[in-house]
């Protein structure tokens, strides 16, 4: 058990990959870790979302909206996930203000000792705060790799790319691989 003792995040809204998912829940608390799927309640207790192939419904109850910087210190890694999950995660009703999933994105990258895991189309998220990112080496699907040179990214062809405290993984098929990167990085830290 590799894990005991450390915390980790997981992005989640509707249309995430089942597959992933699942292997998320599993595959980090086998390794002991503390596992947390944080969403936007919009001011509900707790919200159901629905997968994206199976319509597999997943109950979150945990919100990362108020979340302070002491506690997001707490998180030895934050995920997003592949699928539309970032996507529906970066809406914002004032267009004027930076998406709230955008935004705690953005502080989880001002704390180096947080290892931040993005995979497959997980990097859409990052495009309102591109600047937290621009010129790491990353992967992307292949469907994004424009999107990834448009911000300013070295688009790496490789299933999981490690830059500093960045994991970037190419598709959520790939889940396997890059939670093994992660384990592996969070053994050492």
């Amino acid at each position: 058990m590799k894990l005991v003792g450390k915390k980790i995040a997981v992005l989640i809204e509707s249309d995430y990959f089942e597959k992933e998912i699942f292997y998320y829940q599993f595959r980090f608390l086998e390794e002991g870790a503390e596992l947390h799927f944080l969403t936007r309640l919009w001011g509900q207790k707790q919200l159901e979302f629905k997968g994206h192939e199976y319509q597999v419904p997943f109950t979150c109850s945990e919100s990362f909206e108020d979340i302070s910087d002491e506690e997001l210190s707490s998180y030895d890694a934050i995920i997003i996930p592949s699928g539309i999950v970032s996507d529906r995660l970066r809406y914002t009703e004032d267009i004027k203000k930076t998406p709230l999933a955008s935004d705690f994105m953005k502080r989880a990258f001002e704390n180096k000792n947080i290892l931040k895991g993005i995979i497959c189309h997980g990097m859409w998220l990052m495009s309102p705060v591109i600047e937290v990112i621009e010129g790491r080496n990353v992967t992307v699907h292949n469907n994004l790799i424009s999107d990834a040179k448009n911000y300013h990214l070295n688009y790496v062809d490789e299933d999981v790319v490690v830059d500093g405290d960045l994991v970037t993984g190419r598709t959520g098929g790939h889940c396997h691989l890059f939670a093994a990167k992660i384990i592996e990085m969070l053994s050492f830290k």
